[in-house]
């Protein structure tokens, strides 16, 4: 990736591609379980409030239900996930490569966009639960302040986080969790001896559950429809397989004990939440009153922090409020690393960002601006931003879920009805969130729309860029480039011929006489090229061969797009020969617009202009250009 000048531009771009993880800091597993547990331990803040308003009584109900989902169903697709996306590219690999061409391509693109919803909203609501309990402590009402511009501040420090450096996120994601759980089991064990010591107040709880809900099947299914909008409770798997990349092993890139480290810290942060949330909305729900769960009630968006300061006093709740602060900041940084991760991957390689989205520090800038502006419209309200943050979230899930479904139904019989099942229940609380919470796929579609936009018009912006970064030919290649070099004028004539056209010597005949050039000038080389997946729009290497046809020289390869294949093979010939070459096309047929849509997506279209433009664009200077002749 070329480095901009200046000295602004040398800093946002030095030295930070996402996509070399080669000189990336390694740490054991279960540090960088921290890393993904900042995102997954923090939803203890607002979670049980949530489950609260979503179920009411039935709470550590539907709270159970969401952890056997996070056990038997999240957890095993997971595992299959982390084998097949060992670099970290998560669940859209698998899809990429279930669907080739165009329709891998385009769902990854609407995917991104329910990504980017889950991981924005991962920074903005976690940031916004923690200017709740910066405003909520009762040391702080004085603050000259409110929740929004707080928020703001927080997502702010969070960005400059990673503009200034990430290297220390290990030790520091590390030490939060380890404080935060802390506090909570505090917390957890104050609140549960209290429930051991006044039974009446579960005694109650259940009398009012029976009242409420006389059957037990009634039961079961309300706490099930209440699932969607406890699924924030799943937060923070995809990340784990994105931070996959920073696990240390004994040899490197042994991907092997990679993928078994990642699977250990999958199991490991799925269990610990598990007993969390349990017991978290457990107590949440038997001990605090109903109407502190509503809007600006006291509980609302941080259950367990209340409880703390009821149980524990104020001097120990703040440092619970501190921990809960500190967390839920930095759950922040577990979304934008997932985004770091995913966009440079797949966009640029797409031809559908500029190579600079590649790089840290412009991707960081443009991703705080978004979340500044999503805190700016939502307010800085947990409950509001729930919605989106669950749709996201669950599409995400359910994408993956579904993806190991589809990859192990031919060679897993048995396995392959259980996932089928567990996506027929994902997809099911995807449709009931959207249906629940409008808001969240009109904010999530706004995001796909967004990116499919300007991914399309940034392939179309850089139609003209090389996009060929090698060129190999084989011995038989080479060999024709020598003679033409050396016999006659010494002049290199690529003459391009279609691969399903055999009347080599009608096309060099008529070739000869529309552009003028008689037999002691020299002879053709043909060349032949093959569109290979037009969806691609780099590649690394363009492997030409040679073959002798009677008197005819051809020279053959294939690649994602033809003008771009003999812009290339030009300048390779050029600079390896020191002879200006020269290339012969013909004029194609039809409306010049269409033409320019079918390159933008297929690599193909008027070929003679965009091969010369392409030749323009990677050579300014007119005399050391290879000639294109047209026809």
């Amino acid at each position: 990736m070329a480095i901009p000048k200046g000295p602004v531009e040398e800093w946002l771009f030095h030295g930070t591609d996402t996509t070399d993880h080669s000189s990336d800091r390694k740490d054991p597993w279960w540090k960088v379980m921290c890393l993904t547990g900042v995102d997954y331990f923090s939803s203890m803040g607002f979670q049980p409030g949530i489950s609260y308003l979503a179920a009411g009584l039935l709470a550590p109900l539907a709270t159970l239900n969401l952890v056997v989902l996070t056990l038997i169903g999240a957890l095993p697709a997971y595992w299959f996930v982390a084998k097949s996306s060992p670099h970290g590219q998560g669940s859209f690999r698998i899809l990429e490569g279930l669907l080739a061409g165009w329709k891998g391509k385009t769902l990854v693109l609407i995917l991104l966009g329910f990504a980017a919803t889950d991981f924005i909203f991962t920074i903005t609501m976690c940031a916004a639960d923690a200017s709740a309990h910066i405003v909520e402590n009762p040391w702080m009402h004085r603050f000259p302040g409110d929740r929004l511009a707080i928020t703001s501040g927080l997502i702010g420090t969070l960005g400059g986080v990673f503009l200034f450096g990430f290297g220390e996120a290990m030790t520091l994601s590390f030490w939060l969790v380890v404080l935060y759980l802390a506090v909570n089991v505090v917390t957890l064990f104050a609140t549960l001896s209290a429930l051991v010591t006044e039974p009446r107040l579960i005694t109650e709880w259940l009398s009012k559950l029976s009242v409420q809900y006389p059957s037990p099947w009634k039961m079961f299914v309300l706490s099930f429809t209440a699932f969607p909008q406890l699924a924030l409770g799943l937060s923070g798997f995809e990340t784990g397989v994105a931070v996959m990349t920073h696990i240390k092993t004994d040899k490197p890139n042994d991907l092997e004990m990679r993928v078994r480290n990642t699977r250990k810290l999958l199991v490991c942060v799925a269990i610990i939440m598990s007993v969390f949330l349990l017991l978290g909305n457990l107590v949440a729900t038997v001990l605090i009153p109903p109407e502190l769960f509503a809007e600006h009630g006291a509980a609302n968006g941080r259950a367990l922090a209340y409880l703390t300061h009821k149980y524990l006093g104020d001097t120990f709740g703040t440092v619970y409020d501190i921990s809960t602060v500190a967390i839920l900041w930095f759950a922040g940084a577990s979304g934008m690393a997932a985004l770091l991760s995913l966009v440079p991957q797949y966009l640029p390689r797409y031809g559908m960002a500029p190579d600079w989205a590649r790089a840290v520090r412009p991707l960081v800038l443009f991703f705080t601006a978004v979340s500044l502006f999503i805190t700016v419209v939502f307010r800085a309200d947990v409950d509001s931003q729930a919605g989106a943050f669950a749709t996201g979230l669950l599409v995400l899930i359910t994408s993956a879920v579904v993806s190991v479904t589809c990859s192990i139904w031919r060679n897993h019989p048995f396995l392959r009805w259980y996932f089928a099942l567990i996506s027929a229940v994902f997809v099911y609380a995807s449709i009931a969130i959207m249906v629940q919470r409008p808001d969240g796929l009109q904010i999530s579609l706004a995001f796909t729309v967004t990116i499919v936009a300007a991914s399309f018009t940034s392939r179309a912006v850089r139609s003209t860029e090389l996009r060929i970064t090698k060129v190999e030919m084989d011995e038989v290649a080479r060999s024709f480039i020598d003679k033409a070099c050396t016999e006659h004028w010494g002049e290199v004539r690529l003459l391009a011929h279609r691969p399903d056209d055999r009347d080599f010597g009608l096309k060099e005949a008529q070739s000869r006489r529309d552009h003028s050039i008689q037999t002691a000038e020299g002879n053709f080389i043909l060349l032949e090229i093959i569109p290979a997946d037009v969806s691609e729009f780099k590649t690394d290497r363009l492997a030409v061969t040679g073959q002798q046809d009677g008197e005819h020289q051809i020279l053959r390869c294939s690649g994602p797009s033809v003008p771009n294949a003999i812009a290339a093979l030009l300048l390779h010939i050029r600079d390896t020969t020191n002879k200006i070459p020269h290339a012969y096309l013909g004029w194609t047929e039809g409306n010049p617009l269409a033409k320019l849509a079918k390159y933008v997506l297929f690599g193909e279209g008027e070929t003679a202009p965009l091969t010369r433009e392409i030749l323009r664009v990677a050579e300014p200077d007119p005399e050391k250009r290879p000639k294109v002749h047209v026809a």
